[in-house]
């Protein structure tokens, strides 16, 4: 009788562990695999803006870490992904990651990296207008830069580690899109 006790107990466990997490009716995966990295669920939270959610924010990291300069400093694989709740023109989808990046960033950073923000604004815009439902994905492969994936679509690849670093200030800076966000993707 134990041994039936512990396998139930055992199984349901395994059942437990590998459920996705759902945050505002969005199952969000509790794990990636990102090239040969299997990256692990950080946390995940709303983006709010006035009264509209506008995606659920999943943030992936090799290890978690609770600690935004931790994950800013971590030069491995990364991925945030973003599933949308509220259907966006691809011009506000830019413009709003523009405002995140010039909120936590200086202008000299962003100088310095203006022939990635141009090819980075150029990949999001041809993937058109975002709706409820699509997904997007940005990875941060080493060696290699940040590939914009919408609905597993391949928009294009923006190379270095400044450039992704300057993207994840977005939801990680010192004044992120969403302090709320910041605290649920760093698993607050």
């Amino acid at each position: 009788m134990m041994k039936r006790y512990l396998l139930v107990l055992l199984f349901a466990s395994a059942i437990f562990t590998t459920q996705a997490a759902e945050v505002h009716g969005v199952k969000v995966d509790d794990s990636a695999q990102l090239g040969d990295s299997t990256l692990v669920l950080n946390g995940a939270g709303i983006r709010t803006k006035m009264v509209f959610k506008v995606y659920v924010g999943a943030l992936y990291l090799a290890a978690k870490k609770a600690d935004a300069a931790a994950v800013l400093a971590d030069a491995g694989a990364k991925r945030v992904a973003l599933h949308m709740l509220h259907s966006l023109t691809a011009e506000k989808l830019v413009h709003a990651l523009d405002e995140g990046l010039e909120a936590n960033n200086s202008a000299a950073e962003l100088a310095a990296l203006e022939p990635q923000l141009k090819a980075f604004r150029q990949h999001m815009m041809s993937g058109g207008a975002v709706k409820e439902g699509d997904v997007i994905v940005l990875d941060y492969l080493p060696g290699k830069g940040t590939q914009a994936n919408m609905n597993g679509k391949v928009l294009g690849t923006t190379e270095g580690e400044a450039f992704n670093q300057a993207l994840l200030r977005v939801w990680l800076g010192d004044h992120p899109v969403d302090a709320s966000l910041k605290k649920a993707m760093l698993g607050h």
